[in-house]
């Protein structure tokens, strides 16, 4: 784990951020590359949103932004991802307690 993947991990939960908004979310999967069709699914798996975001704990959707950003770093994207994160308004975030 590199460095500026670390800092991005940190940053995600300041705040007590747990995700991004559906709307956001959805934009950050789609800029990942590679995405593929696995069987019923998809390769990396989809955001937590739709009929998944309200019967989802926080925890669950943390880890799968964690996976998505782990995503991007192996396939050279961090970059891209890190500043959209990073420009996001607090108010396009999930929080704890909401």
């Amino acid at each position: 784990m590199t460095t500026q993947l670390e800092k991005l991990i940190s940053y995600c939960s300041e705040n007590k951020r747990v995700c991004p908004l559906p709307d956001e979310w959805n934009r950050l999967w789609k800029m990942l590359p590679n995405r593929s069709r696995q069987g019923n699914g998809w390769e990396p798996a989809l955001p937590l949103i739709l009929a998944a975001w309200h019967d989802t704990p926080a925890m669950m959707k943390m880890i799968r932004l964690r996976e998505h950003l782990e995503w991007a770093e192996k396939h050279g994207e961090l970059d891209a991802v890190d500043k959209f994160l990073r420009f996001l308004p607090e108010t396009d975030w999930h929080h704890l307690g909401e």
